[in-house]
């Protein structure tokens, strides 16, 4: 893999204040790891001029006029930026990001997590989810209602879960290279639910052999210790800070805690993007992490 895999920002917005909420985020990565930022807006067919109170984007004038002078605001002084309108009406939002990632050579999407309408529909499972499933691109959901968001932009923490699965290994490979650009601390999480979180066979599989399940959930956990010593061992030699821990908990619950036990500003979560919105483990993490997580939450497509 490329060392330098994060060269270009591409950062979608549409007008609105709620897409605007992603650019302290989008200026302090691209600080970090000195990277260009492109903006752009894609002119939707038949969209309102506004939604919920909040102006939206429709003439492809006014649309490169507001590009511009976000671009060439004080903020990003310093930063290479690009901006680019798509002026030709299109249907799909998610498919034209996608394409114009490609296109433009992007290496990173940056979206909020919430919305109504248009680019506005940043919902997890929605546009974010569907970009990723288009293509091979990351992307990086910043929640709009972050209370606090200046206190998540160092990326300086990031918690990385894991599943001791070698097919996703990509993804840390991913993490660990973007952890040594803006030289920061990694922990390495695996959760092991108990039987009250459990789902699917598992669960029904406690229900008749209890002892059984009990031996084999202690043999994982067992297992998942023994994984994650390795890689600290082998992520340390080569010079990164690394801390790992297992949880017995509901794998969200698990990250939810981890976030705060390790201070973490980003959460890097793999997503297989064409199976639907899972993470690695069973059930729906990655759209419960990005609806309540107040740091950022870095998706990474997981190949295979």
């Amino acid at each position: 893999m490329d060392k330098s895999i994060i060269k270009n920002l591409l950062v979608p917005l549409d007008g609105s204040a709620l897409a605007e909420s992603v650019l302290p985020v989008a200026l302090q990565l691209a600080k970090k790891i000195n990277v260009s930022i492109t903006f752009i807006h894609m002119i939707e067919s038949d969209a309102p001029k506004t939604i919920h109170g909040q102006r939206h984007l429709t003439n492809p004038e006014q649309a490169e006029q507001y590009l511009h002078s976000i671009a060439s605001s004080e903020l990003f002084k310093g930063i290479t930026v690009d901006i680019h309108v798509h002026d030709i009406s299109i249907k799909s939002v998610s498919q034209s990001i996608s394409e114009h990632s490609k296109e433009l050579n992007q290496d990173l999407v940056i979206m909020c997590t919430h919305g109504s309408g248009g680019l506005h529909d940043l919902l997890f499972g929605s546009i974010a989810q569907q970009v990723i499933s288009l293509g091979n691109i990351p992307v990086l959901l910043v929640n709009p209602s972050q209370k606090k968001i200046n206190a998540f932009e160092k990326f300086e923490n990031f918690l990385i879960p894991l599943d001791g699965n070698p097919e996703h290994e990509h993804v840390l490979e991913y993490s660990t290279l973007l952890a040594k650009l803006c030289n920061a601390k990694i922990h390495l999480l695996i959760a092991v639910p108990h039987f009250g979180t459990m789902s699917g066979k598992l669960t029904a599989a406690n229900r008749l052999l209890p002892g059984t399940t009990t031996k084999m959930m202690d043999m994982i956990v067992s297992d998942a210790e023994e994984y994650l010593a390795n890689l600290k061992k082998r992520l340390e030699a080569s010079g990164l800070k690394v801390s790992v821990s297992t949880s017995r908990n509901d794998p969200a619950d698990a990250i939810a805690e981890t976030v705060k036990i390790v201070n973490a500003d980003l959460i890097i979560l793999g997503t297989h993007g064409k199976k639907g919105a899972d993470a690695f483990w069973e059930g729906s993490v990655t759209p419960k992490i990005s609806r309540s997580s107040e740091i950022p939450l870095l998706l990474v497509p997981v190949k295979g």
